[in-house]
């Protein structure tokens, strides 16, 4: 006596049975005397052999069988070590839809940056498992695809046909009227009224036309409040910088730099290296290569804490600051010590390509030793930026400003911009932050000694 399990066993093996093997069985192997004996036999053993693949394949039970293992779950991707689990942010694909192998069917929102979620594989979206603002696990079932091939293309044109026909029937019912207009045209009276009716649709513009410009004036103030929810990334952000503050013995110290060769540099050379490098040179390029130079004459303020112990790198991996609608990112210019002026703007003006369309990945901004924090292109006078978790100092730039300064003892006017580092007390004595920003303030202010490397 079979039990239910064993049967169902040999029932899904039957089924998964090539049709072949069916068609062969019907067939079967006779030897023929005749060519009219060979047609007729051909005829019915294909018809024969038509019908049990028909019966297999449309049994109920065969049906259930075949979408059942044809299903495929989608799991929530890998997005980096340093992140476990994200938010759904938005379903981009409704079950029913069909989608295509890579195509994007979901986004999550991490600590970091959003991740999209591609289609691996073609088919019909069946089942989602979690709705949006979920919290999603790596590893955890996202969504159910039915495999297969886009579905044939011809019931959407019938429902076009359908509203088509539904969109004619009022043209029609417009259209009778029209046909009845020579009668009342007999009458001199409704001619005349015909005009006036119309007046009133003209003045509908003008009152659209206030009704747009009416959001142009400045609201009232009001009473009320809104309680609009942090994203993760700005959750992120705000757990991050409290913690750099209650870790770090942050100490911040202030310089200023004389802008005057330095912009006459990129003044001089700009419209050339857009030219024949075809990125823009701007100020960002000199700080990080000032950094690389000071960061080697002064190591401790490129190492870090790890325990009880303090670790140097001998290499300098830039964390930029870049600002987005979500928060700030710090992407990483990677081994920026080896790098040449125009390498670094490249680098730059691709991260800053891939914060406006919201594609930075996890991966650009794993690591990093130092960062820089530009204020200075929102007007920032002076400021105290804060730690980078887990590097030991940040260097913050600000507005360039003309000032009287004292020159060969005479006053003269110079653009002038304040530097500030905030540093971890810890590992960094007072003597090396300052020395720091001697340094950086010499090479700035002569950028000749950047190229020479002295």
């Amino acid at each position: 006596m079979l039990s239910s399990s064993m049967l169902r066993t040999k029932q899904v093996a039957r089924l998964a049975r090539p049709l072949s093997t069916l068609a062969s069985r019907a067939s079967g192997k006779v030897v023929l005397n005749t060519a009219s004996q060979a047609r007729h036999y051909s005829f019915n053993t294909t018809a024969a052999a038509s019908a049990i693949v028909a019966q297999r394949v449309n049994s109920p039970y065969n049906r259930s069988q075949i979408r059942y293992y044809a299903d495929y779950v989608v799991k929530v991707p890998h997005m980096a070590d340093s992140i476990s689990e994200g938010s759904l942010k938005q379903w981009n694909k409704k079950v029913g839809d069909f989608v295509n192998v890579d195509e994007e069917v979901a986004v999550i929102e991490t600590d970091k940056v959003d991740v999209t979620v591609n289609s691996p594989k073609s088919g019909t979206i069946v089942e989602l498992y979690s709705a949006e603002e979920d919290t999603v696990a790596v590893g955890a079932d996202l969504y159910k695809l039915e495999l297969g091939d886009a579905p044939a293309g011809g019931a959407a044109p019938k429902e076009e046909k359908k509203e088509a026909k539904k969109e004619e029937a009022p043209k029609k019912e417009e259209a009778a009227p029209k046909k009845e207009e020579p009668k009342q045209a007999a009458a001199p009276a409704p001619k005349a009224e015909a005009p006036k009716a119309e007046a009133p649709k003209a003045a509908a513009p003008k009152a659209a036309a206030a009704a747009a410009e009416a959001p142009s004036t400045p609201a009232a103030y009001s009473r009320e409040e809104r309680v609009v929810k942090m994203n993760r990334m700005r959750q992120t952000i705000a757990k991050r910088l409290k913690q750099s503050q209650e870790v770090n013995a942050s100490l911040t110290t202030f310089n200023e730099v004389d802008m005057t060769n330095l912009m006459s540099m990129r003044s001089t050379y700009k419209d050339l290296v857009l030219k024949k490098h075809n990125v823009k040179l701007g100020f960002m390029s000199a700080f990080v290569k000032a950094s690389c130079y000071a960061l080697k004459e002064i190591p401790a303020v490129n190492s870090r804490v790890d325990g009880n112990e303090q670790i140097f790198s001998d290499f300098v991996d830039v964390s930029v600051a870049v600002a987005t609608p979500k928060g700030l990112v710090t992407p990483v210019i990677r081994n920026a010590e080896s790098m040449s002026f125009i390498d670094v703007e490249k680098a730059i003006a691709a991260y800053g390509a891939k914060a406006r369309d919201g594609q930075i990945a996890i991966e650009d901004m794993s690591g990093g030793t130092f960062t820089i924090s530009n204020g200075g292109v929102f007007g920032s006078l002076m400021g105290t930026p804060i730690i980078n978790l887990p590097q030991a100092a940040i260097l913050g730039m600000h507005a360039v400003k003309e000032r009287a300064v004292v020159v060969n003892g005479k006053v003269e006017v110079r653009p002038m911009m304040y530097v500030a580092l905030t540093y971890d007390h810890r590992i960094i004595d007072g003597r090396e932050a300052v020395s720091f920003l001697v340094k950086l303030k010499e090479v700035l202010e002569d950028p000749r000694r950047l190229l020479l490397d002295v």
